[in-house]
Parts: structure tokens; sequence; C-alpha cells
């Protein structure tokens, strides 16, 4: 199959079958062989009847449902493990990414050798106060990670088909999917100014907190690129150093002790000096992070459930 288009979904129920006959449309006259799939993240609405409804009349659209709201993160993750693209494609289900994209997104994976593109929403719909913030953000994503894009958190997106199988997605990291694909060994990133809609159709989803959980999850994400395999490596390392420094304070103030005592000198009392209490609060505090490694090392190797979701129904799968 050429193309696999991967939609969250989350109350979307007047795009839906708009958007769907938009992405048939495109990639019938581009002469693709394809798949839809909306993953149905725990809507309200009637999104999974407009779903239902269109993957009845039509083989090539599919349907999976959650039980419960689990996020983008989790939703992209599910379409990733059941498409079955050479050439994988995301976008919001608002309507406000265009489909008519699709085909020079098709083209830079298959044709250029991108392993990954990204959309760049040069011209923005968005209030001023979101468009602001979202600079900042990106800015800062850019320096962390060391990739030259302009719009991290953009919906759509073109993926070569191993690249989305061999990442993982959960939390709140699909606004980090480059910087995931990247560590994954999947270098060749490129970018392509989209065009960004206006809503048509009901409310944003997304509220202030957005913003905040996207600096929080861009620690998480740099700290998992880089120790998330091996945390021991990090809080090892503090650990063992702290507990070093530590150490050679009391270790100082026992030698001075000592060498008052050789010599028939009055020696002070250990404890009235500061560096015997930030020395052993120093070790007590490197021996914690030292067993924080080690657990972490322990999770690591025995988590299974990182990324289980209740799946309710689905349909065409």
């Amino acid at each position: 199959m050429d193309l696999s288009v991967v939609i969250p979904v989350y109350n979307e129920e007047e795009s839906v079958p708009e958007l769907s006959e938009w992405i048939e449309r495109v990639c019938i006259s581009s002469g693709y062989s394809f798949e839809i799939i909306f993953i149905d993240d725990g809507s309200t609405d009637s999104s999974w009847r407009k779903i239902e409804g269109l993957a009845g009349q039509k083989k090539s659209v599919k349907g999976i449902r959650f039980r419960r709201n689990y996020g983008k993160a989790a939703a992209l993750h599910t379409g990733f493990t059941e498409s079955s693209g050479d050439v994988v494609i995301t976008m919001d289900s608002d309507l406000q990414d265009s489909p008519d994209e699709i085909p020079e997104l098709y083209r830079m994976i298959k044709e250029d050798g991108y392993h990954l593109v990204s959309g760049w929403k040069k011209k923005r719909y968005d209030p001023l106060i979101k468009r602001s913030t979202s600079k900042v953000y990106n800015l800062t994503a850019r320096v962390a990670s060391g990739i030259r894009l302009h719009d991290f958190n953009c919906g759509l997106k073109a993926y070569r088909s191993d690249v989305v199988k061999s990442i993982e997605v959960f939390g709140e990291m699909h606004r980090y999917i480059p910087m995931l694909a990247k560590e994954a060994g999947f270098r060749k990133i490129g970018e392509k100014i989209v065009e960004h809609k206006p809503r048509k159709y009901g409310v944003t989803k997304y509220g202030f907190d957005r913003f905040v959980k996207g600096y929080l999850d861009l620690l998480t994400i740099g700290f998992i690129t880089r120790f998330g395999k091996s945390p021991m490596h990090l809080f090892g390392l503090l650990g063992t150093l702290m507990f070093l420094a530590g150490f050679v304070m009391a270790a100082y103030l026992g030698i001075k002790k000592l060498v008052f005592v050789h010599n028939g000198l009055r020696a002070p009392l250990v404890t009235d000096s500061p560096y015997f209490y930030i020395g052993l609060t120093v070790m007590v505090i490197g021996t914690l992070l030292f067993l924080t490694g080690f657990l972490g090392e322990l999770i690591n190797r025995t988590s299974s459930e990182r990324n289980t979701y209740l799946i309710r129904d689905k349909v065409n799968m």
C-alpha cells in the first residue's frame, strides 16, 4: 500500500465526513493505494458514529475508538501500529490541515529520500498570544534538539513507514516526534511550508496549559533521549560524585582530628564544623540519587505497559 493517513479525532463530528472525502479525492486523483485511519480519542459527540458510517461505505476508511480520552500521543501511537502504508501521513481532524499537501509530502519521502517531513504553518490563523508563545517554544526546541524546524508541533507530517514503527510515542510526546526519530537514527528530517486554514467547525481543544506542558515535556524528552535506556548513567554518576564530595569533607575532618590527637593537641569536635553536616547531607543525597538510578534501571527493564490503551471498537481493521 502506498499511503496511510492517520487522524486523531476528538469531538470533531462536523469535520470527519468532509475531511475523509477530501483525502479520498486527493489520493484517487494522485493514483495512490491508501487507507484512512481515524482514531477516536474518547469523543463524547457523534464522531464515532460518523466514522462507523464512513467505514461501512468505504473499505479505505478504518476506525479505532478508545474507551476514554488518552491524548493525541496515544492516538498517534495506535495509528502508527495499525498503519500499513509505505508512507504515513498524520494530520489534525479539524480541517485546518489541508489534504492538498499530501502529494508533495509523499513525493518528498519517496523521491527526495527524507525519513520525516514536518509541516510549517508559516501563516497561522491563531490568536496573537498563541502565535507568540509558539515561536518561543519552537526556538527552545530547535536549540535543545539541534533540529532546524520552525514548527515542531504541526500535526501535518509525513513519515517513512519504518520511522513510525521504530519510535515510541507516549504521554505528551507527540510534540517531539522529530526528536524521537532523530534519536532512533532517522536523521534526514525535512520541512515543508503548508497551508493553515481557519477553523471551520467547533472550538480548539487546547488551552494555555499546553505551553506549560510543552516545556516540561521538552525536559522529559531531553532526559529520555539521552538516558531513557540507562537512567543509571545520569543518576548513578551524579550520586557517585556527590557521595565522593561528601566523603572527602568527612575524611578531611577525620584526618584533621587524628593529626591533632597525634600531636597531643586538643582536637575540636568534628560536629562543631559546618562541613560535617554539609558532607553528611551530600553523602545522603548522593546515595539517594544512586538508588534512584538503580530503581530506574529495574523499572525500565520490567515495564511492559507504557503503551497499553483500552480500545473499545474497531472497524475494517
